[in-house]
């Protein structure tokens, strides 16, 4: 059985860095690590690569064949992927006897709620190698800053979740630059724990940011936050409501310990935790029903060390 890491996430939020940081923490805890770049446009990777797209088919080459743009042929190039899915199993198989799998996906999300080619690639790839992944999807910390952006990445994450049906945990990586483009107008686990919406209404109203989109805005918000206006927004709340489906881990990949929590909670999520266990099924369920003991490090610890106290500032900045 073979475990591994599906790293999704919109461009710029640190999936490269991620699957370096990732892959160099896992090999300090002895596991044999392999990185796998499924992004045709990353030409610039900052790690050692088991298996490169690039081998089998390369962007630029699809954009000049096909007069395609970036998008267009990111689409093409995992459709050819999805059609020569032996080429990628025949390079996973000498791997999978004993190496820990990061697979490094392209940074255009259309690819992860609309598509199907990269499920499908996915799905083969589970069924057929037996493998145990989770989908690690990032988020940049700074959109909890714009409380425009932060629904629209909301509304991301449950579509991913939605579409890709894999064991998942949203990440707000770069926790440690979260407030370089503003203070929070909430406590961190407001926003890990994506609680009641209807709080950042007065905030999207006042945010300068948000002028340019803020009727959009509004009317997106009032449509989520009414559950008697439309069929669509009551079942997405049942579904908010009934299984907790979209809430948020942090992350500072420079920080081990950072990095350790959330590898604990994705081991527990793929089922790694339970690989070296030989016992009885009363053992493992303890194991799967014992909690991660970490939910102090999940949000209060995180806002204490990446924080600013607003009050300790202007008491500060008083005395000086």
């Amino acid at each position: 059985m073979v475990f591994g890491q599906v790293v999704i996430g919109p461009p710029g939020c640190g999936k490269t860095t991620y699957c370096n940081g990732m892959s160099q923490f896992l090999s300090l805890l002895g596991r044999k690590v392999a990185v796998v770049n499924l992004d045709p446009a990353n030409d610039a990777l900052p790690y050692e690569c088991a298996i490169n797209i690039e081998d089998l088919i390369k962007l630029s080459d699809v954009m000049a064949e096909h007069s395609l743009g970036p998008n267009g042929g990111l689409v093409y190039c995992m459709d050819y992927l999805e059609k020569n899915i032996d080429w990628l199993e025949g390079k996973l198989k000498p791997l999978i006897e004993d190496h820990y799998l990061l697979f490094d996906f392209p940074g255009q999300v259309e690819l992860f709620f609309l598509h199907s080619n990269a499920r499908s690639v996915i799905n083969k790839l589970i069924k057929k190698l037996n493998l145990r992944l989770t989908a690690v999807h990032l988020i940049d910390a700074h959109l909890c800053c714009d409380p425009g952006k932060y629904v629209s990445a909301l509304l991301l994450s449950l579509s991913t979740m939605l579409h890709l049906e894999l064991p998942h945990i949203n990440v707000l990586s770069k926790i440690d630059l979260i407030e370089n483009y503003g203070n929070l107008a909430f406590n961190l686990d407001f926003y890990t724990d994506v609680q009641d919406l209807s709080y950042l209404q007065h905030h999207l109203e006042q945010d300068p940011r948000s002028a340019k989109y803020r009727k959009l805005t509004k009317e997106l918000l009032t449509f989520l936050l009414e559950p008697d206006n439309r069929k669509l927004t009551k079942e997405l709340c049942d579904v908010i409501d009934d299984f907790g489906l979209v809430n948020f881990s942090t992350l500072d990949i420079q920080d081990k310990e950072s990095v350790g929590n959330l590898v604990k909670l994705i081991d527990k999520s793929n089922g790694y935790i339970f690989s070296s266990i030989d016992s009885s099924a009363v053992e493992f369920s303890k194991i799967a029903a014992a909690p991660l003991d970490w939910d102090y490090y999940r949000t209060a610890a995180v806002q204490e060390k990446y924080m600013k106290d607003d009050e300790f500032v202007q008491q500060t900045s008083r005395m000086q």
